[in-house]
């Protein structure tokens, strides 16, 4: 992954980009201050500790370096009030999810390569940390998870293709630092022309 500073740097953006995209499904869901920070957090921090357990990291990383949570909690307050007047639509969510997505896809790649795994192993960790917490957002808000519904554009494709991007580009010794800018902008591109040309995987003849 390179240096521990590039993994803390997409952690900080990837939690605080999950916790927004959080407030904003639970807002459009019309919850209450209260809701609207377990979303957040449990978006926020859902997916990497998933990721952890699978891969014996004990205790989690949030319980081991408590700003993470600290974060998610302050943008969950500041983005629940500073919305309250704002008209929410689904595609609100979009750009906040997507970089949620790019950022923690990354991540996870990397905590599975830096562990010893094996290329496919780090890439389905990529996909777990990328997804779960959206996952656990959506069944709080008592709907479909997005990554699950057939009417969905490409969302866990999105990770995955962006994190055999960052494994690939480290595997052949390109630099941490690039390696993650180009994965988590290949995740943030490939979900937002999805979006955009309703891109979906195809259904049995």
């Amino acid at each position: 992954m390179g240096t521990d500073w590039l993994m803390a740097t997409i952690a900080y953006l990837g939690v605080g980009a999950a916790a927004v995209s959080g407030v904003v499904e639970a807002r459009r869901h019309e919850m209450d201050i209260v809701g609207a920070v377990a979303v957040a957090l449990i978006t926020a921090l859902g997916g990497g500790t998933i990721r952890d357990l699978l891969l014996g990291r004990t205790p989690v990383f949030w319980i081991v370096e408590e700003a993470y949570a600290i974060l998610a909690l302050v943008v969950a307050v500041f983005t629940f009030y500073s919305t309250r007047l704002l008209t929410l639509t689904s595609r609100s969510i979009l750009i906040p999810d997507a970089l949620g997505l790019g950022m923690f896809s990354i991540l996870g790649a990397g905590f599975g390569l830096q562990s010893g795994t094996s290329l496919f192993i780090a890439s389905l960790m990529g996909v777990i940390t990328g997804v779960f917490g959206g996952i656990l957002r959506d069944v709080l808000c008592n709907q479909i998870p997005v990554v699950f519904a057939r009417s969905t554009t490409l969302y866990a494709t999105c990770s995955l293709a962006g994190s055999w991007v960052y494994i690939l580009l480290i595997y052949y010794h390109i630099s941490g630092p690039v390696a993650s800018i180009i994965g988590i902008a290949v995740v943030v591109t490939i979900r937002l022309i999805a979006v955009r040309y309703n891109l979906r995987l195809p259904d049995p003849a």
